[in-house]
């Protein structure tokens, strides 16, 4: 694994953008993020099955598994705190989501798994975490609602176009050469337990 490195991103990323990002690096990124989480990526999969669009083109954009809590001023949205949701919930459609919309960059927390790293291999993707327990910080790195769409799932659920600046810092857990960085983080200390903390303890 390379050294690890820093990078400010603005949207739309490009796969050359995504292709020099290694596990283990830190992205800020700045322009358009859309959040879904579990039955917005269901209806977006569904949809795209039968040949029909998504209310936003994903292409080169970055995907947030997020449900904001927001509020309406003057008939404008404000997100008043957003944080990641657990991206396993979202395993089952997001290597089809990957591949039938081009999104360059997905941010969660928890991991993804085998299928979604072959999808971020195949098509140029990389899938991020922000760290817990941020909310309101990465409420402040979000600038406008541009807009919202299907509100009928939920406010949490709903579709949320939004206009970010150094949203971050985003760690690199999954690369665009299928590599996982909690994965490596288990061998290690796999390796770890076998060679150093066992023999230390007698146990074989």
């Amino acid at each position: 694994m390379s050294v690890m490195a820093e990078y400010m991103m603005r949207t739309p990323l490009s796969e050359d953008d995504v292709r020099k990002l290694n596990i283990g690096d830190i992205v800020y990124i700045t322009g358009i993020v859309v959040t879904m989480r579990d039955t917005g990526h269901k209806r977006a999969v569904e949809l795209l099955s039968r040949g029909e669009k998504l209310p936003v083109d994903l292409k080169d954009l970055v995907l947030y598994h997020a449900g904001p809590i927001v509020r309406k001023v003057n008939d404008k949205w404000e997100v008043v705190v957003i944080g990641p949701t657990t991206s396993t919930r979202m395993e089952v459609y997001e290597p089809e989501v990957i591949e039938k919309t081009g999104v360059r960059m997905i941010i969660g927390k928890g991991g993804m798994g085998p299928k979604t790293a072959e999808a971020c291999r195949r098509y140029g993707t990389v899938y991020t975490v922000y760290p817990g327990g941020a909310a309101a910080l990465q409420a402040s790195q979000v600038k406008r609602v541009i807009d919202v769409y299907w509100l009928d799932l939920g406010v949490p659920d709903a579709m949320w176009i939004l206009e970010v600046e150094n949203l971050g810092p985003l760690t690199v857990v999954i690369d665009s050469k299928g590599r996982n960085l909690y994965d490596k983080i288990y061998e290690e200390a796999r390796k770890r337990i076998d060679y150093e903390i066992y023999p230390k303890l007698g146990i074989k």
